[in-house]
């Protein structure tokens, strides 16, 4: 095992360790604690301990005076408890960030605001698109950046263009953005919240055209789709045509005077291109809802006092449908939830062959898992769930710890009330 190297963070960082093991099979264990990679069962050890030490010197603060109980450890099958880290009760506290002198950075140049009118949050889109609005009750009052793709969000935090990215990542009826799950992966930011928007749909058109005399309807596919019915239901004989997004559309059908084209898209978009609102409220089923991720440079200090989620991928080499059952038991002996698992390919071994001498050559597709739990990683019950899940897995990060979005999910919901930011509780 190559010798494990610690690197001095700069203050307000956590230390990161790298190292690597030999993993099940003779391969690689890579495992990642919030983007410090670690491997080995004593290195998880070391590492679980220095955070619940941070924690634990954190405070006794609670929400309510009340801070849940951790569940006891559970026991193997031969009686043995297979936690690394003593469970015990653990209370969360504000972090108090020492302002020292630190040498000159590219942030200096283009410095980072605190939470609140300047905070630069990157989206996909153009004015006016959903995204947009979910930055804005992510981030209240934000300086809100449009991207053309979900990629260049990306881009534009890590090349500190923008302090934070607001990206979705499922629907609640057109399911997963499959595209940024695959980019959570290529990129190293880190989650650090989510926000829940109702989606609320609108048929626009240019001002004086009417609904008989549209012959085509425009707009995102997933919002075509989650109006399909109603479309038909207010007899429309229209053809749908997919575009970018659904303020895009609208700009379009504005920009080019199109006045037998209506575009579904919401009604903010309307306002920001002189469009008329033909119908309210078209989407088919009332309770869709887009959860969109909060992403950041570098991750937030977990948390105990408020309902936190982790979010994690990983994959494994041989043992086939067994691992995942594994993966998931390790969870359900300390009682954590899961929100979230999806299968992706793997990009680098889509296809592995097996030989075998009777039946000739078979071929199985290799996927990452993605998986969402609800715990905190300030937990000791999650850390020894991911030291176990690490002993079956041939590659595991975190992709961030982070607050739940608890705000009610009402259509009538602001864009300006504050969600799970946590900016404003940690800094």
């Amino acid at each position: 095992m190559a010798a494990a190297s610690m690197i001095k963070a700069p203050v307000g960082q956590s230390p990161r360790l790298a190292c690597h093991a030999p993993g099940r099979g003779g391969g690689v264990v890579r495992c990642s604690l919030q983007g410090a990679v670690v491997g080995g069962r004593a290195e998880w050890q070391s590492s679980c301990a220095v955070l619940s030490s941070k924690v634990a010197a954190l405070g006794t603060q609670s929400i309510n005076g009340h801070v849940a109980p951790s569940p006891s450890p559970a026991p193997s099958q031969n009686g043995a408890v297979l936690d690394l880290v003593p469970v015990s009760s653990i209370t969360g506290g504000a972090i108090t960030k020492t302002n020292l002198p630190q040498p000159i950075r590219i942030a200096d140049l283009s410095p980072a605001p605190m939470h609140g009118s300047q905070l630069r949050v990157a989206y996909q889109g153009v004015p006016g698109a959903y995204s947009e609005k979910a930055a804005g009750k992510a981030y209240s009052g934000c300086d809100a950046i449009p991207c053309d793709q979900f990629e260049v969000a990306f881009q534009a935090v890590e090349l500190w263009i923008a302090d934070r990215a607001v990206l979705p990542v499922e629907n609640s009826l057109g399911g997963s953005i499959h595209r940024n799950y695959d980019l959570l992966l290529r990129h190293r930011l880190h989650i650090v919240g989510e926000v829940q928007l109702p989606v609320h749909h609108c048929l626009l058109a240019l001002p004086g055209v009417r609904k008989e005399c549209l012959t085509r309807v425009i707009s995102h596919p997933q919002a075509l789709a989650q109006c399909e019915h109603t479309l038909t239901a207010m007899g429309l004989n229209v053809v749908r045509e997919a575009f970018d997004d659904t303020a895009g559309a609208a700009e379009y059908v504005a920009a080019n005077g199109l006045r037998d084209t209506a575009a579904i898209a919401s009604s903010r978009a309307a306002e920001l291109y002189g469009m008329e609102v033909l119908a309210d409220g078209i989407q088919d089923d009332s309770g869709n809802v887009t959860r969109f991720v909060m992403l950041a440079r570098e991750p937030i200090v977990p948390r105990t006092d408020r309902p936190f989620k982790t979010s994690i991928v990983f994959a494994h080499d041989r043992e086939g449908t067994s691992v995942l059952f594994k993966v998931l038991s390790a969870f359900a002996f300390r009682d954590i939830s899961l929100t979230k698992i999806e299968s992706r390919p793997h990009r680098h071994r889509p296809i592995r062959l097996v030989d075998d001498a009777n039946v000739g050559t078979a071929k199985h597709f290799e996927y990452m898992f993605y998986v969402d739990f609800q715990a905190s990683l300030a937990e000791p019950r999650a850390q020894n769930a991911l030291a176990e899940v690490q002993e079956y897995t041939s590659f595991l990060r975190v992709l961030g710890s982070y607050p739940m979005d608890m705000t009610p999910m009402t259509a009538g919901s602001s864009s300006t009330i504050s969600s799970s930011d946590p900016s404003s509780s940690s800094s």
